[in-house]
């Protein structure tokens, strides 16, 4: 009962609280004017000379690929996956190879379309939603690696530390988890599984019912609707940072800009190991899966319905944080030594000299090793998949 009634109190009180916080904001923006100016157009000169250009083509493709029904069809062959290692319903696989490929928050939005079909429950929606939760590989490997790092191996070796920690810290929530939904036996369904494959994605492709040329007009509304959703996220994000940073002068600005919003703390992460070693390797590399409260907020806001909480959702990204920093420690200078040993630096799409350069971005040089490694991962998931799928087929009893 005391429980309820703490939660009544917290919910009648929270917009006092988002008011008082939006006038506090609006007086300090009046007290320093000039100060808060400049912040915000350093976020908007960010935002549209390197994230807009960088991500609008892959959010396009993106929206294309899932109306197809490809991650669909994807989806039923990571079902074993899904149900075994991560103790989610089958279901959400294909959501988390959206949110891999596609970036947050479409892993949340998606769980929430589960959530209002039934497919899931609230709390497997949430944690659906936190697996899913990854940074867009064009952030990583265009915004960060080339245009922060100017290396973009170091680029690819973020994305890959960023998935294994992502699917690392989903793989320790689902041992931990206060319920789980217990797993299938893949191989008990009558209906053969390449067959499944084909009937999925043929079903998500008619349910969608868009013609080329509509589907392409909307996947342009969408891109870059969600774009500048993120750009407004990023203008007002720079000038509370700038406020905290003139407030409370003596905390690090890149620790600022880390905890509130992905771009602005990668940059200022990625300024730091340009000077630095692995240590500021692994600071950028947990700022990315922390994601700053921007991102959370978000995915957050699409969970409203299926009861998304801040601080379960908070420790999610704070443990793939953890395991991130951990593993860039441990990986991030033989990464690079592979890659470099890999390829030749003159086949490696240069870094612009300047960053704030819209031409200078290898936008679409950078896609084949984009698939490439993309294509990599997919198989890797799907070859556990599949050893999950012949192993339930081994155990299962003779008629």
């Amino acid at each position: 009962m005391n429980h309820l009634k703490i939660r009544r109190i917290a919910s009648g009180t929270a917009p006092f609280l988002s008011g008082a916080l939006a006038i506090m904001l609006a007086a300090a923006i009046v007290a320093s004017p000039e100060p808060a100016f400049q912040a915000s157009l350093q976020g908007l000169k960010l935002w549209w000379t390197l994230v807009f250009p960088a991500l609008l083509p892959f959010l396009m493709l993106s929206e294309m690929l899932t109306a197809s029904g490809w991650v669909h069809g994807i989806g039923v062959l990571l079902e074993p996956v899904m149900t075994r290692v991560f103790r989610l319903p089958g279901a959400g696989g294909w959501l988390l190879t959206l949110g891999m490929n596609a970036g947050f928050p479409a892993g949340a939005a998606g769980a929430a379309r589960l959530y209002k079909q039934g497919a899931l429950t609230g709390p497997e929606a949430r944690r659906l939603a936190a697996l899913s939760h990854f940074a867009s590989p064009v952030t990583l490997l265009i915004v960060v690696g080339v245009g922060f790092l100017h290396q973009p191996e170091a680029g690819y070796a973020l994305l890959a530390i960023h998935w294994a920690s992502g699917l690392l810290a989903g793989f320790t929530n689902g041992r931990f988890a206060g319920r789980h939904t217990e797993p299938a036996n893949p191989a008990r369904n009558p209906v053969s599984l390449s067959r499944r494959v084909v009937q999925t994605a043929a079903a998500a492709r008619a349910a969608d019912g868009r013609s080329f040329g509509k589907l392409l007009g909307d996947s342009v509304a969408s891109a870059v609707q969600n774009l500048m959703i993120v750009g407004g996220y990023m203008i007002i994000f720079a000038v509370v940072i700038q406020i905290i940073g003139s407030a409370l002068s003596w905390l690090p600005a890149g620790l600022t800009a880390g905890v509130l919003e992905l771009h602005l703390g990668a940059n200022a992460a990625a300024s730091a190991l340009n000077q630095s070693g692995v240590l500021a390797a692994g600071a950028l590399s947990a700022a990315l899966a922390w994601s700053g409260l921007c991102a959370q907020l978000q995915a957050l806001s699409a969970l409203k319905q299926a009861g998304g909480r801040f601080l379960p959702f908070a420790a999610a990204r704070l443990l793939h944080a953890g395991y991130a920093f951990l593993l860039t420690v441990l990986l991030w200078k033989p990464l690079l030594s592979l890659q470099a040993a890999a390829l030749p630096a003159a086949v490696l799409p240069a870094g612009p000299e300047d960053a704030q350069s819209l031409a200078a971005l290898p936008v679409w040089t950078s896609l084949p090793r984009l698939l490439g490694l993309q294509s990599l991962a997919l198989l890797l998931l799907l070859a556990s998949s599949a050893a999950i799928y012949v192993a339930a087929r081994y155990r299962q009893p003779k008629r």
